[in-house]
């Protein structure tokens, strides 16, 4: 497993290189924009960490330019906390984002479920813990218990559960669920968003990232 570092803060590159190591990855580095797109070609890394304030280029400009091309993870890894700069980064193509300072262990359990994460858009069945979702039968099972959803519902949890771990922007989730919806559908997504966490609960978690979207998660057996 290949993790790429693209920070130009020499201090952080080591601390992150010696808590990727300790978890078995090989590790390169990039101090530059331009050379960090340049080493993703050449290594084809499982994972990016990428920080956004970059000497030579913005980071969303970089994860504009490697969305060109490659789907390979992208964690975000800045300073920068403001929520339209989540928002951009997010929508830019980007599967998660953590503000420094930050701690290893965060930073090791974000990645270890992006690193899970598999493409699900042409798979009949979405499976995510013990929530199975049949998409040809527009049918879902939590464990051995069938469970019933309107079409919306079942449209909005088919793309959370198959973006698991992944924070989905508002924008995101509007335009995959309400394509042609002309009116504000955040009323009705906070209703819909409540019945699944309803019919989830205790084993699946929605999470909300406030002003910027939702995030599914499967709970660890430990803490329930």
């Amino acid at each position: 497993m290949t993790a790429l570092i693209i920070d130009d803060e020499i201090q952080i590159r080591r601390l992150l290189r010696l808590a990727l190591e300790g978890r078995g990855y090989s590790v390169k580095e990039a101090a530059t924009g331009e050379t960090g797109l340049q080493e993703v070609a050449y290594h084809r890394p499982d994972v990016v960490l990428l920080d956004l304030g970059l000497p030579d280029l913005d980071g969303i400009e970089v994860l504009k330019r490697l969305r060109d091309w490659s789907d390979v993870p992208v964690l975000i890894l800045s300073v920068r906390d403001q929520e339209s700069v989540k928002v951009t980064a997010l929508e830019s193509g980007a599967d998660d984002y953590v503000t420094k300072p930050f701690s290893t262990a965060e930073l090791i359990a974000r990645l270890a479920v992006i690193q899970r994460r598999r493409s699900t858009s042409s798979e009949p069945v979405i499976t995510v813990g013990p929530l199975s979702l049949d998409l040809t039968h527009q049918e879902a099972r939590l464990g051995e218990e069938p469970l019933h959803f309107t079409p919306t519902e079942f449209a909005l949890l088919r793309h959370l559960a198959g973006n698991v771990g992944r924070i989905l922007t508002l924008n995101q989730v509007y335009h995959s669920v309400w394509p042609a919806q002309q009116s504000d559908p955040g009323p009705a997504l906070r209703v819909h968003i409540n019945h699944l966490r309803q019919k989830l609960s205790p084993a699946i978690h929605i999470e909300n990232e406030p002003g910027i979207g939702y995030r599914l998660t499967v709970v660890d057996e430990k803490e329930k």
